[in-house]
């Protein structure tokens, strides 16, 4: 593998496994797109593959079968121009049974959702290749990889037709932590400090190839302006390209989105159909659970008052280059945006709200630095049915009968406690305690890149998670 291969460690650790099995294995690779699925497979595997096919993003059937078909020639396949995938998948049983080899077939079929055109009958002809000839074979390992999350769920993982519970192993790729994160940039000899990194973090997210788009003898505003602002940009369009490569009828999912960016709280199904004008059917709920799976919304449930709704959950858009897009989108047509506009109000305002996303998206650091891994708990966010615009967006309830009360700002240094901050913290601490009628001990608790600066009103936090905290792997 590459040396500057780093993080996967559990995909890597399981792919090893797999490999040494001894045993048939069909494989499900899938995330975003540019999340580096084909980079792992291919690094892992060193390119060593029986037969490998990719998909033609938008293709016609004619198309799909045509790369499917140059790919069987290309490892030996000398029979005729398939006419259906039933076909297609007999010369490629035949070609394997032909070829010499030692130890493992790996068969890749990547971006296996574009094969899969309307009527084509692609997923049955795979599953009859599977149950029929592939996993009879001790010596196959059958890895498909795709971008659209949610059919590679629909279709491979869940299907109930001839695929059925027939996967041995699925592999969710996600973007990178804050952690891996750093290590890959060093990787890339940037060597930028941790504030400037989660900055990176909240406009690009976690995902490898945006990362890999830096350049390190730039300032990440003239990254940034270079990469989304400037005519013909890189990243420019990646939004479109983002949604049309995980959903096939992108558009729906879009709009949905969109009315998420409007609502930072988030919104219930009833009150998304509501804004969209139409019905709350269950085909908005099955497009909420697509866009879930794929990391670009997160369900959650919160107290409104004193009562835990679980009946009505809340949705909230956390794709944090989804939330960039959106904000800025609009300014796309001023080359040096980001530069003339650092340390400006709805550069910071925009920065609070991804900093909270960046928080949420690392619950589990958050939770190692309160001490709470061997711990149960339960997350939630709360609002007050009674006190005006009192909320609290993170809440950790605790077995151990304490809660905390998080409150998370982002600063460019320690944050200070002012006398108005510290009463509107009272007071919706006093309400959170009024109307849950909550007997447990309530530990109030900040979440800030630098801390807090000690005065007489920080003495009373008894917690405190910083950016390096957020950094632990």
């Amino acid at each position: 593998m590459d040396k500057n291969f780093i993080s996967r460690r559990q995909e890597i650790r399981l792919l090893q496994a797999i490999k040494d099995s001894g045993e048939a294995e069909f494989v499900a690779v899938y995330g975003r797109r540019r999340v580096g699925k084909t980079y792992l497979i291919q690094q892992f595997f060193d390119n060593k593959f029986a037969f490998s096919a990719t998909g033609i993003i938008e293709g016609t059937r004619e198309e799909e079968l045509f790369a499917f078909t140059s790919a069987l020639i290309a490892v030996g396949y000398t029979g005729p121009q398939p006419k259906t995938w039933l076909e297609a998948f007999e010369g490629l049983k035949s070609v394997l049974e032909r070829q010499p080899h030692k130890g493992r077939q790996v068969i890749y079929i990547d971006e296996l959702p574009c094969f899969d055109t309307p009527k084509s009958g692609f997923v049955r002809a795979l599953g009859h290749f599977w149950n029929t000839w592939a996993a009879l074979r001790k010596d196959v390992i059958l890895i498909v990889c795709g971008s659209a999350t949610s059919w590679m769920i629909e279709n491979i993982v869940n299907d109930h037709g001839g695929l059925h519970d027939r996967t041995t192993h699925t592999i969710y790729l996600r973007q990178f932590t804050l952690a891996e994160t750093e290590s890959y940039l060093q990787t890339k000899k940037i060597h930028w400090p941790r504030q400037m990194i989660v900055e990176t973090y909240m406009m690009l997210g976690g995902v490898p190839y945006y990362l890999s788009l830096l350049n390190p003898q730039e300032s990440l505003a003239q990254n940034i302006d270079r990469l989304y602002f400037h005519k013909n940009s890189e990243l420019g369009q990646e939004y479109q390209r983002l949604y049309a490569s995980l959903f096939k009828s992108p558009e729906s999912y879009i709009r949905i989105v969109e009315i998420l960016g409007k609502n930072k709280q988030g919104l219930t199904r009833g009150e998304i159909a509501e804004k969209l004008k139409i019905s709350s059917s269950g085909t908005l709920s099955k497009q909420l659970e697509n866009l879930e799976y794929c990391d670009i919304i997160r369900r959650y449930v919160t107290k409104i008052g004193g009562r835990l709704k679980t009946n009505e959950a809340y949705y909230q858009l956390v794709d944090l280059f989804t939330l960039f897009h959106l904000t800025f989108s609009k300014k796309l047509t001023t080359e040096d945006y980001w530069e003339q506009r650092l340390n400006t109000p709805v550069l910071n305002s925009w920065q609070g709200l991804a900093f909270e996303h960046v928080c949420m998206v690392h619950i589990r650091q958050v939770r190692h630095a309160l001490g709470l891994d061997k711990i149960a708990v339960e997350y939630y966010s709360w609002r007050s049915s009674t006190a005006p615009r009192a909320q609290v967006d993170m809440i950790i309830e605790r077995a151990d009968r304490l809660v905390n009360l998080c409150e998370i700002k982002y600063t460019q240094s320690e944050y200070t406690i002012t006398s108005n901050e510290d009463l509107k913290v009272r007071n919706r601490t006093a309400a959170f305690v009024r109307e849950t009628k909550t007997r447990n001990g309530i530990l109030p608790t900040w979440i800030t890149p630098f801390g807090l600066f000690h005065n007489e009103y920080s003495v009373s936090v008894q917690y405190q998670v910083t950016l390096d905290d957020l950094f632990v792997d």
